[in-house]
């Protein structure tokens, strides 16, 4: 059994570039507040999304070596236009709702999504045996990912409550996986 906490990145700083490419917001305490939770563990092997904003928070949560894995990015998805919070978040259930199909023009579909993180993560684990593993990245990457290890649809009312930063912990065999710490449970403790 591998114990594999996910972590989604801290509040970014949005600018005219796509989301990939933003910053984290150097005015977030959140970052700060989830390392001092106690929930991570002092020894591990740390990866993150090499997107900006992914790549800080894994630097502001740890001292030690930290690998950057292109497949832990979050899903593909262009440069876009504005949009309020209620037409971007119906997209992303779209997106989780209808798997095989693009939510919008030059989308990664949900399924492709999925079998990329659920594939670099496998990897991971291997080269890891018996070692606790932090995974830096995403929101919606990180929701298709805990479905497709517990062998549940996507909890869209969970990727609905993700916070800036946020963690969860897993405990994940060779053939089932179970959440030890929802999304949110370690702001009780920071």
């Amino acid at each position: 059994m591998t114990r594999l906490h996910l972590v989604r990145h801290g509040r970014p700083r949005p600018d005219d570039r796509r989301a990939a490419e933003w910053p984290l917001d150097p005015s977030d305490e959140g970052v700060t507040k989830l390392r001092r939770s106690g929930v991570l563990p002092e020894r591990g092997r740390w990866f993150s999304s090499p997107e900006p904003k992914a790549f800080a928070t894994a630097r502001a949560l740890t001292d030690g070596a930290l690998g950057l894995v292109d497949g832990l990015r979050e899903m593909t998805r262009p440069a876009r236009a504005w949009l309020d919070t209620a037409e971007w978040a119906a997209l992303v259930r779209r997106s989780m709702t209808e798997p095989d199909t693009p939510a919008a023009p030059g989308w990664e579909s949900a399924r492709a999504t999925t079998e990329r993180v659920v594939g670099v993560v496998a990897r991971i684990r291997e080269s890891c045996p018996g070692e606790e593993i932090v995974l830096v990245g995403h929101g919606t990457a990180w929701t298709l990912l805990v479905a497709a290890l517990t062998g549940r649809p996507p909890d869209l009312e969970a990727w609905e409550r993700l916070r800036l930063p946020d963690h969860c912990l897993l405990e994940v065999g060779d053939e089932t996986a179970r959440v030890l710490a929802s999304w949110g449970s370690w702001a009780d403790r920071a």
